[in-house]
């Protein structure tokens, strides 16, 4: 994906009203959590020892924002894990840290990244995940052709993720190719869980705008209030990308896509006539730009679309493919 699409907290000031009516009151935000304040919260997440000791043979496979991502080998029978390393005097929002670990810790699934270890070590936090040997599906919809039985599959993976998720009080908030993770036998998994907002009873919407533009909803992009029904929109989109092989307004610079997210509502596909009836109702559901309309993940699992699914292993060869055509 070009550097544009990279995530982004795009967050103006909102404007809100106190509950006596006072329309130029500011609701107080808390401050920032201070350094002291994140390290004294990550040393009692965290495993105390020399990850060294345990995971050997490190070898870099990337290189985020935040650090940079190695396989390593543990255990007597060297199992591959995937570690995410970050210097945290370089991080400018530590908080996201905490939670994308606390929300890992908590939500083990089967289309869920599973967290297995984190370390504070020489300054440097250590994130230990499983390793997705198969890459990002990016890689695949930007070098293959998917069938429509082969989008559903991943469309119906990715929202038991997502209900799971949703069943937790948590709301992804970057859903994209980028952070959907594969096995080479064709599981599939969300990742990057930075941006997650946790809801709750008493705190049942979000306001602040963020995720990557192209995927966003239209209720984040007008700073409405809003729900885990977000994430169901930035599937659609997704979905649209394992089509044309990028999200809608890709080519507009990210302000001029939000414009275009905020004012066209339901994205136009490029060819809608090649598509089936079915699969043409399953995106207008979960691009339905009215968030009350809009299925939740739990719903949108019941669409007849799905049904269309092709084992998961059919997608091996096209992960193989994918990963040939990114290590030449």
């Amino acid at each position: 994906m070009p550097a544009s699409s990279s995530s982004a907290t795009i967050s103006p000031q909102p404007r809100h009203k106190n509950p006596a009516g006072g329309a130029n009151a500011q609701r107080r935000r808390p401050p920032p959590p201070s350094s002291e304040d994140i390290i004294t919260r990550l040393k009692a997440i965290c495993t105390d020892g020399d990850p060294t000791k345990i995971y050997k043979n490190l070898v870099k496979i990337g290189q985020g924002a935040s650090g940079g991502v190695f396989t390593a080998e543990t255990g007597p029978d060297g199992q591959s894990v995937a570690i995410k390393q970050m210097n945290l005097e370089k991080q400018p929002k530590k908080d996201l840290i905490i939670n994308e670990i606390l929300v890992m810790k908590d939500s083990q699934h089967r289309n869920i990244v599973n967290y297995i270890d984190s370390y504070l070590w020489k300054g440097d936090l250590w994130v230990v995940m499983e390793y997705m040997e198969g890459g990002s599906l990016t890689d695949v919809v930007t070098t293959s052709y998917l069938t429509e039985g082969q989008i559903a599959a991943i469309c119906h993976e990715t929202l038991h993720g997502l209900k799971h998720l949703h069943s937790k009080g948590v709301i992804h908030r970057d859903i994209k190719s980028d952070n959907v993770l594969l096995a080479l036998n064709g599981n599939i998994k969300l990742t990057d869980f930075g941006f997650c907002a946790q809801i709750s009873e008493h705190h049942a919407k979000r306001t602040t705008m963020v995720g990557t533009p192209y995927w966003m909803a239209p209720e984040v992009v007008t700073r409405k209030e809003y729900g885990s029904k977000v994430d169901v929109w930035s599937l659609g989109i997704m979905a649209i990308e394992m089509v044309e092989g990028e999200p809608p307004y890709l080519k507009e610079n990210p302000l001029r896509a939000l414009y275009l997210i905020a004012t066209n509502g339901t994205p136009k596909l490029q060819n809608p006539e090649t598509l089936s009836a079915v699969f043409r109702d399953f995106l207008n559901r979960a691009l339905e730009v009215d968030a009350e309309k809009r299925p939740t993940a739990s719903e949108l699992l019941k669409h007849s679309f799905l049904q269309k699914a092709e084992p998961l292993t059919n997608l091996a060869p096209l992960i193989r493919a994918a990963r040939e055509t990114n290590h030449k």
